[in-house]
């Protein structure tokens, strides 16, 4: 159980890819869309580099 999480600012991100089990990958793009979606990304880990490229990497639990 975390105690402490950390939020995702997603003002910078336009992509979330999501790495999936077996190593397909989803590609979402949250260009507009993201105030209607409640994206649980508390059940995994992270990679951000919205600041670079836009994307956030996401490996949900399980796989990453």
């Amino acid at each position: 159980m975390k105690l402490f999480v950390r939020p995702v600012d997603l003002t910078s991100v336009d992509t979330i890819v999501y790495h999936l089990p077996d190593g397909p990958t989803l590609s979402l793009n949250i260009d507009g869309i993201n105030e209607f979606l409640d994206l649980e990304l508390e059940q995994g880990h992270y990679c951000d580099t919205s600041d670079i490229d836009g994307i956030l990497h996401f490996f949900p639990r399980g796989n990453a």
